[in-house]
């Protein structure tokens, strides 16, 4: 039997020094509001995460993804 992939939707997202993570819709709403192309990572998050989970769900989800993917999250 074939797997069905997971839907996902993405976010754009940006990485503070203390470990903070800011959440944006799309890249362009990120430097409208000031965020660094350069520093700006894409997320791939889960539909059901993104569509019912909250605020502090989808940060904690992002901030598990970019510390798997890029090692450890940046120290105070």
């Amino acid at each position: 039997m074939e797997e069905i992939p997971e839907e996902k939707d993405i976010l754009f997202v940006t990485l503070a020094k203390d470990g903070a993570v800011t959440l944006y819709a799309d890249e362009e709403w990120a430097i409208e509001r000031g965020a660094d192309p350069s520093q700006l990572h894409m997320v791939e998050v889960p539909r059901e995460l993104y569509s019912k989970g909250t605020i502090q769900e989808l940060r904690e989800y992002v901030a598990s993804y970019l510390e798997n993917q890029h090692g450890q999250l940046p120290q105070t």
